[in-house]
Parts: structure tokens; sequence; C-alpha cells
């Protein structure tokens, strides 16, 4: 790689780091986890530096490979995920009771990975359906099942509607 790309990766890599990192802790609930999985989804994006970067959105290139990487952990061994009350740079308001968050974090982790991709990436992200299921891999129709399983798990588990989730 020449150095203006390298120069290029870094800026890309150094705006982007806060943003894969939470993804990845919302995906995994562990913050060691979270930086080990943005690391590897760098590396990955750097050795193929020329395609992320011709990409129409390198953002959802990199958030693709994040979640593949967390993918990568269940296959590898079944993972006993513990989420955290804290959340590093999260999205919620000061007005958020840590009950209310409480509830959410028990809830999530009750919820296959799959299951919890989906609803970080169309809550949490704020991404369509058809965004999810390209950064899945997966079909729309895929989404729409998981989130309707998904939100019927977190509503069966805790007193959350849809709108809590944002």
């Amino acid at each position: 790689m020449s150095v203006q790309s390298d120069d290029e990766f870094r800026d890309f890599m150094r705006s982007r780091w806060p943003a894969m990192v939470r993804l990845a802790y919302a995906l995994t609930g562990d913050q060691g986890h979270a930086e080990d999985i943005a690391q590897a989804a760098f590396a990955n994006a750097y050795s193929g530096w020329g395609r992320v970067r011709r990409a129409s959105d390198p953002d959802a290139y990199v958030r693709a490979i994040v979640i593949h990487e967390n993918s990568k952990r269940f296959r590898k061994q079944r993972v006993r995920e513990d989420l955290r009350a804290a959340v590093p740079e999260s999205g919620a308001g000061a007005d958020d009771s840590l009950a209310d968050w409480t509830a959410l974090r028990d809830a999530l982790s009750r919820l296959g990975p799959r299951q919890r991709a989906v609803i970080v990436l169309r809550f949490w992200l704020d991404m369509s359906e058809a965004a999810t299921a390209q950064a899945l891999n997966c079909s729309v129709g895929t989404v729409k099942s998981q989130t309707s399983r998904a939100l019927a798990t977190l509503r069966k588990h805790a007193d959350i509607t849809e709108g809590e989730l944002r």
C-alpha cells in the first residue's frame, strides 16, 4: 500500500473506531471483546482497503465485518455473554433510568447473537430492513422474522416497547 493510502486508511479508522467499538459492544456486552472485534475488523478492512475504499458505503462494509467477526466467536465455541450496565458513549439520554437500562440489558442477554444483531442494527443504529439484511448477508424476510421473534422475546422478559429501544 502507498503512504497516501495508509494515511487515508488511518484517518478512516480513527474516525470510525468509536462507532465500531460501540457496535461490537452492543453485540457482545463486553468491552474487551468489543475492542478485539473492532481491531480484527479493521485489520481485515486494511488488507482489503482497495475494495473497502471503492465500496458505495465503506461504513456499511466495515459494520458487516464487525458483525461477521462477532459471529465467528460463536462458531468457534459457545460464548456466554454478560451484558454490562455501562455502555461506552451510548446513545442513552440522561433521563433514562438505570432500572430501564438494566431491564433492557437483561432482556437482550436472552437473545441469540443473530437476533441481537438485528435489534442492534435496526433500533440502535436505526438501519432500514434492507440495510440490515445487507449487513447480515440475509434476506429482508429473515430480518423481519428475526426482528419479530427478538421483539417478542424482549417483551416477554421485560416491559419494553419498540420506542424504548431507540
